[in-house]
């Protein structure tokens, strides 16, 4: 049977007929197949990467057969509430890899002083959707935000993730090749591998992993929203979230229209609190 014929790159629209065609095609393939076709196929493409286990091997398996100048560029959203761990990870991995990471913050944000000067502390636990919104989010209620100057500043139409289905909740039904609501196309290329396969891999390829991971933690993320996993936790995400058992994806992977709702709706109960707090 012979391999089905795309262009290149893939042009918009990308109905549901085409995506369903390339998902057939991408599902009979292993995740460096995936990869491959890829930087063949898919316009504007680059990683945005939290640096998890997942993202990690995609970035190794591209160093095996990509030149570091034809690899999907790196993104990295910088909520500047990472662990130090995490950054030593960046750093780390752009040395092992010769590649460059794109850092981006909050606007006009460098400092989490900076960031809570502009929307007060703790703001994640007050006003949560606004938080993702502002620190992750393509577009927010206020101004352009990170993920969006990002995709603007370097011309981003794909996107390489992290993400797999056995990862369950809102992941377990991934598909190799997505397209969001704003019309991104999000590639999964390890979508059908289980966490065994991510770890044994990671070994056996010795590649850089966050030390926190040695250290209770199974998951990575803000470390207000990160706590070490306890005992009889289940899933490789035990700890992401705690107390939260509603919330089980991040910003860069949510609905936009809907953040864009819930955002606005906080943004404008926010704006009023703090008028009301104001001193007269």
């Amino acid at each position: 049977m012979s391999e089905p014929t795309f262009e290149k790159p893939l042009q918009p629209p990308f109905s549901a007929e085409k995506l369903a065609t390339v998902n057939v095609h991408l599902r009979s393939l292993e995740p460096q197949q995936i990869l491959a076709w890829a930087l063949e196929y898919l316009p504007g493409l680059h990683q945005t990467t939290a640096f998890g286990l997942t993202g990690l091997v995609a970035i190794d398996m591209l160093s095996k057969f990509a030149q570091p100048d034809s690899r999907p560029p790196l993104i990295f959203i910088d909520t500047l509430y990472h662990f130090p761990e995490t950054h030593e990870l960046i750093s780390e991995v752009e040395e092992r890899y010769g590649v460059k990471v794109h850092v981006f913050k909050p606007e006009d944000c460098k400092t989490v002083e900076d960031f809570e000067k502009k929307w007060g502390e703790k703001l994640w636990e007050k006003y949560e959707d606004i938080y993702d919104y502002v620190v992750k989010a393509r577009f927010c209620y206020l101004t352009v935000e990170p993920g969006r100057r990002a995709y603007e500043q370097l011309k981003v139409q794909s996107v390489i993730t992290g993400r797999r289905a056995s990862q369950g909740e809102e992941r377990a039904s991934l598909q190799p090749l997505e397209l969001d609501s704003t019309g991104l196309l999000k590639l999964n290329p390890l979508f059908a591998w289980s966490f065994a396969q991510v770890e044994q891999y990671i070994k056996e390829n010795n590649v850089p992993r966050n030390k926190l991971l040695d250290q209770g933690y199974r998951s990575v993320g803000d470390w207000h929203s990160t706590s070490k996993s306890g005992e009889g936790d289940a899933g490789e995400r035990a700890g992401r979230w705690a107390g939260k058992k509603s919330k089980t994806e991040c910003g860069l992977h949510k609905d936009y229209f809907d953040m864009q709702r819930k955002a606005g709706v906080s943004a404008l109960f926010y704006r009023i609190m703090e008028s009301l707090n104001r001193p007269s």
